[in-house]
């Protein structure tokens, strides 16, 4: 599964990195992201873990960390883009994660932990291929205009006229910050009474939404029905 959040840019000093990794391992019991490859790919141990996502969180990030597990890999990296939503920076907090009992289980608290200690605007975790199939909603695309499977809708690809209270997409599990919510106007008890059967409001007031009880599966009809019905109800995400 992938799982995306979008947050402020990193300021000097800021502790947000190392404490995102470190809710992380919280978040999924017996996970330890004690690795990072080289650049010929190599996996590398990290002796003191802590003391080098100190010494290489530059350049606006975090340092790639991976698990040693073939079989459950974990990965997780920040990355600054200086070009966000009204043409200002923003993190970019990036985690690849096994589709499993376990994960699918912990979805709603690993993305939590990261979007709340990352002090995410919003994000999503959504499975490979359902985000795959969303990731060709937006436009621009290099070969030309967008052609959406499966009757999604076209959505604008975010520029420096972006608002950063508005998410690119819908996934299967989001995370939407108050800001991001009330420019929705979600929620809406008489428009969002099946959304919100599946939602849950954390302690800091931002929502997690869950589009479908199961991982979002777009060969499922009824679960391509749910995006579309989200995308419906939401016609500001994407820009559209």
């Amino acid at each position: 599964m992938s799982l995306i959040v979008y947050a402020p840019a990193l300021t000097r000093a800021d502790k947000r990195p190392l404490a995102i990794v470190h809710v992380v391992e919280h978040a999924l019991p017996g996970l330890r992201l004690a690795w990072t490859t080289s650049e010929k790919g190599d996996l590398i141990t990290l002796e003191r873990r802590d003391d080098w996502v100190a010494a290489n969180t530059m350049d606006g990030g975090l340092p790639f960390l991976c698990n040693d597990d073939d079989q459950t890999p974990v990965t997780l990296y920040g990355l600054e883009n200086p070009d966000g939503p009204g043409g200002k920076p923003q993190l970019e907090v990036h985690m690849r994660l096994p589709l499993n009992a376990t994960v699918i289980g912990l979805a709603e608290a690993v993305l939590a932990a990261v979007a709340e200690t990352s002090d995410a605007r919003w994000g999503d975790l959504t499975p490979f291929a359902a985000a795959a199939d969303i990731a060709e909603q937006t436009a621009p695309t290099l070969d030309g205009p967008p052609s959406p499977p499966r009757g999604l809708p076209v959505l604008m690809a975010p520029d420096a006229r972006s608002s950063p209270a508005i998410p690119h997409r819908l996934g299967w599990l989001n995370h939407w910050s108050t800001a991001v919510a009330q420019t929705l106007g979600f929620p809406n008890p008489s428009r969002d009474a099946d959304l919100l059967s599946r939602a849950r409001c954390l302690d800091s007031g931002n929502w997690l939404v869950r589009l479908t009880d199961a991982p979002l599966d777009l060969e499922n009809a009824a679960h391509l029905e749910m995006l579309l019905k989200g995308y419906e109800r939401f016609p500001k995400i994407g820009g559209r």
